[in-house]
């Protein structure tokens, strides 16, 4: 696919997508417990750093905590609305002295020199949807740290789940009444898609293999129609994301796959945990400890982290 960068300018462009991401903490659990995860292991290896560059930083969630920290953050996205949004939230906070915001892809770094960031981070996956180009995107990312990177992928054994349950996303909502326009669509064709499913073992062979989610012929062909497909993107098995980085040089790498435990309790529970302030501090603390374990690493619920040195 030579088109990756342009379907996902299309896609995350939309008018929306600022407001949407912004809001995905109050709308779905395995958002609380991903992020959770990974603000825990941002301010645990901040050590020794001033400058960071955020790329795929989207509505801000992590470069305004780091701005908050004081550090000097560079917010890297492709998305305008996204920028937008975290510029109106770092004003609204008086953090606009130490971010700068830039709109552009991953998969084109070359304004920013070799070691040009303390410490590089790209969460929530954004380094997935630069395929066929991850790797390279992973080695410019590395190539503009000076001392740590820290990113997270889509993971195909967390992900490949989805295809075998299209109820997956229930289990995680925070409140089925929320006026989100996608929850409420879910909710009333519940039984609708339970009726329908048939599970294909094809479609599951197919990506355990591939990695890749989405047709990147159908999704081409969508782009070329004029309209915002969801861009194809690519699922890391943890072994391989390791020797990527590994072969950039990158060292002591670590591990994580939030949601791994989450994902195994139902919505009832899940919701009750989440609105008893303890229980909820005290189940993002073990969930990230839990996660870390690196027998259950790949099955967080979307995501591989990495961490390591450079």
């Amino acid at each position: 696919m030579q088109k990756s960068a342009e379907i996902s300018a299309r896609f995350w462009n939309q008018p929306d997508k600022g407001e949407r991401e912004a809001a995905r903490e109050g709308t779905f659990i395995d958002d609380i417990v991903q992020k959770s995860h990974i603000e825990k292991a941002l301010r645990q290896n901040l050590d020794s750093i001033r400058t960071v560059f955020d790329g795929g930083a989207g509505s801000g969630r992590f470069s305004l905590l780091l701005a908050e920290l004081g550090l000097k953050v560079t917010h890297f996205d492709i998305s305008a609305p996204m920028i937008e949004k975290a510029k109106a939230l770092a004003a609204e906070r008086g953090l606009l002295g130490n971010i700068a915001f830039v709109q552009g892809s991953l998969e084109d770094l070359s304004a920013y020199a070799d070691s040009a960031f303390d410490l590089v981070v790209s969460f929530d996956a954004p380094v997935s949807y630069t395929w066929p180009h991850q790797e390279k995107a992973i080695g410019e990312l590395v190539r503009i740290a000076k001392k740590r990177v820290m990113l997270s992928v889509s993971s195909r054994l967390g992900a490949l789940p989805y295809l075998a349950n299209p109820l997956q996303k229930h289990q995680f909502f925070l409140d089925p009444n929320t006026a989100d326009g996608w929850v409420q669509w879910c909710m009333a064709h519940r039984e609708e898609l339970a009726a329908s499913f048939a599970f294909q073992k094809g479609p599951c062979d197919t990506m355990l293999q591939s990695g890749l989610m989405g047709s990147p012929d159908e999704i081409e062909a969508a782009f070329g129609r004029g309209e915002a497909p969801w861009p194809v993107s690519y699922h890391f098995m943890p072994d391989e994301l390791a020797r990527i980085l590994e072969g950039f040089g990158v060292k002591n790498i670590r591990l994580a796959g939030p949601g791994a435990f989450a994902r195994t309790i139902p919505n009832e529970l899940l919701v009750k945990i989440m609105k008893d302030p303890a229980q909820r501090a005290d189940f993002l603390e073990f969930c990230y400890g839990y996660d870390q374990n690196p027998y259950v690493c790949g099955m967080g619920k979307d995501n591989l982290l990495a961490i390591g040195e450079i």
